[in-house]
């Protein structure tokens, strides 16, 4: 009996906000009959990503493909969660073409491809490719680094300074593990800005690895489905900054979900969640909310200080109405302070 083919998986990592699920979703909208299968890695208990990738209604990779991995990181519990969650995907008929895994925003990429390199796993699995999504707007303002110039100057006057920075070296490990590196939301930037994001990006990683433009996420899906990377094959070529450790954990991010009320007017909401992320070092917050006398469901998105809001789909018949953002920060974020603004805001504007 001739042995199945491997199945292809393309793993999507990039920071948190950087657009990951609106690129995942385009691709299934543009599937062109490839039967799609996902695995989606969320912070929090609410999945927000999951829900988003649900409401699309593609044939191509329906709901029962579609695998939420929440309350966890798949880089810290490849064996407990994501190898039974692939398994569950392999055994079903008929067998997906492409398995699409998006890691959490804080998620190392290096720990889910040398999973792929278990004899269990190899022998059904190859890493097509490992894309890295970036917020270019966000990466031109420095959002990687605390204090960019304050950090160099450090660096400068005493050689022990090491890369001790949380953030930064995520950042940096998604990108030395990539195949591809996708800079989104090209369309907040000028050329100049663009430009020089991109040759920073491509001085700081050690291989030729194409980066390419776009805005909201779309690109066709042949640019970045068959890579054909097997980047189980060559992960001595992508360096970490954690390859000395034996795993690493999320010890300097905090998360939590907050419940809110149905509002009147969410354009107030976003200005007091745009000053509560300035004022507290918010790095992501998202959810869906109800809005009185809308009969769709709102999404909210922030990345920093800048957010989005839309409709994106009819409540359904018995649906909760519950309003829920999660919002992930540094350790030690003021949950308190958050959640008191946030109560004092959406009581006084649904009045």
């Amino acid at each position: 009996m001739t042995p199945l083919a491997k199945v292809p998986v393309t793993i999507v990592t990039g920071f948190l906000g950087a657009g990951k699920t609106t690129m995942i979703r385009h691709i299934i909208e543009h599937a062109a009959g490839r039967r799609l299968a996902l695995v989606i890695n969320e912070f929090g208990d609410v999945g927000v990503d999951g829900d988003i990738l649900r409401s699309c209604g593609v044939a191509d990779c329906p709901d029962e493909n579609i695998v939420e991995l929440a309350n966890g990181c798949l880089c810290c519990t490849v064996a407990d969660d994501f190898v039974p969650a692939i398994e569950a995907l392999l055994a079903r008929t008929p067998r997906p073409d492409h398995i699409i895994v998006e890691t959490s925003g804080l998620a190392l990429p290096k720990p889910l491809v040398k999973a792929f390199d278990w004899p269990a796993v190899r022998a059904r699995l190859t890493v097509d490719g490992v894309v890295a999504v970036v917020d270019a707007a966000a990466v031109a303002d420095g959002r990687f680094a605390d204090d960019p110039e304050k950090l160099a100057a450090q660096r400068a006057a005493d050689g022990s300074v090491d890369h001790d920075n949380p953030l930064e070296e995520v950042y940096d490990d998604q990108l030395l593990c990539a195949d591809l590196i996708v800079l989104n939301k090209a369309d907040l930037l000028d050329e100049a800005d663009l430009a020089r994001v991109r040759a920073e990006i491509a001085g700081a990683i050690p291989r030729a690895v194409k980066i390419v433009s776009t805005r909201d996420g779309v690109l066709d899906p042949a640019i970045l489905l068959g890579l054909d990377a097997a980047a189980e094959d060559d992960l001595g070529a992508r360096p970490s900054h954690h390859d000395a450790e034996e795993g690493h954990d999320h010890d300097d991010f905090d998360s939590f979900v907050l419940a809110i009320p149905a509002l009147d007017d969410p354009a107030r909401l976003v200005k007091r969640l745009t000053d509560l992320a300035a004022r507290h070092d918010i790095l992501r917050i998202k959810g869906f909310l109800e809005v009185r006398g809308k009969p769709m469901r709102l999404l909210m998105q922030g990345v920093g200080t800048r957010f989005r809001h839309q409709f994106d789909r009819p409540w359904r018949a018995g649906e909760s109405r519950q309003g829920r953002l999660v919002v992930i920060g540094q350790k030690g974020i003021d949950r308190a302070a958050v959640e008191a603004a946030l109560v004092d805001e959406t009581a006084s504007a649904t009045a």
